[in-house]
Formats: C-alpha cells, sequence, structure tokens
C-alpha cells in the first residue's frame, strides 16, 4: 500500500465545503462519502476529508478549534508553476475562500501565495525551482 496522507477537517456546510474543494481541483470519492462526510481527493496520496462538525466531534474529546479564530496547522500545495500558484489562489476566492491571507512570498527560486476555504482552514499553494534549489545546494 502506498503512504497516504487523509487531512480530516471539521466542516460548517458539507455541501458548500464539497463544492469548494471541488472547484479547487478535488475530486470527490463517492465510496468514502455519506451525510456527514466528503472524501475529496487532491491526488491518489492525498485526501482531504470533509466531516460535519458533529461527526468530526466523534473523533476527539477537545474542543474543535474555529479556524477563523485560531490556526493549528498550515497546509502546503505544490505547483508546477507560478501561474499555476496564482491560478488556485484565485479559484479559491472565487469559490468561497479567500485569497492572499498572508502577503505573497516571492524569493526568485520559490513562490508562495495563502488562501483561507469557506471554514477558516488555510492552504499555502508552493512552487519551487527545484533545479535553481539544487544548484545552490
Amino acid at each position: 500500500m502506498p503512504k497516504m496522507i487523509f487531512v480530516n477537517l471539521p466542516v460548517a456546510d458539507l455541501a458548500a465545503a464539497t463544492r469548494f474543494y471541488e472547484t479547487i481541483g478535488c475530486t470527490k470519492n463517492t465510496d468514502f462519502s455519506d451525510d456527514n462526510a466528503s472524501s475529496m481527493m487532491w491526488s491518489d496520496e492525498i485526501t482531504f476529508m470533509l466531516l460535519r462538525r458533529d461527526y468530526f466531534s466523534t473523533f476527539t474529546s477537545k474542543p474543535i478549534a474555529d479556524a477563523h479564530k485560531s490556526v493549528a496547522v498550515l497546509i502546503a500545495l505544490s505547483f508546477d508553476s507560478r501561474e499555476a500558484v496564482d491560478a488556485i489562489t484565485e479559484t479559491a476566492a472565487k469559490a468561497g475562500g479567500k485569497a492572499d491571507v498572508r502577503e505573497p512570498q516571492d524569493m526568485g527560486f520559490m513562490y508562495s501565495r495563502a488562501f483561507e476555504d469557506p471554514d477558516g482552514n488555510i492552504f499555502e499553494s508552493v512552487w519551487m525551482n527545484m533545479e535553481a534549489t539544487m544548484a545552490e545546494g
């Protein structure tokens, strides 16, 4: 079995969250989705599990954070170009998220922007020129 990552995220509105993740490029896996959860595949190895907040609470005894008010994790997604970083950030904003929740970072060999999903979870979209990075290495 390949190593995989399942990122479980509590959501206020499952249908709205599902539409958002579909808009930014995820594919819904209906085999693992129901009235409490949407399994949103980013790639063959990375899946965002969107869970209704009350269902999410059955997996932990800790209080569920409001990602609009606090941050527990930053999720970084890699892209093949600067243009792809710009495209997903703008798409996220049009789909109900927020673009540029921090200043874009341009270091020449690396470029990144950040966006929030409708529930306040922060994603960093990143492009890195690996050849330039390795040459400096």
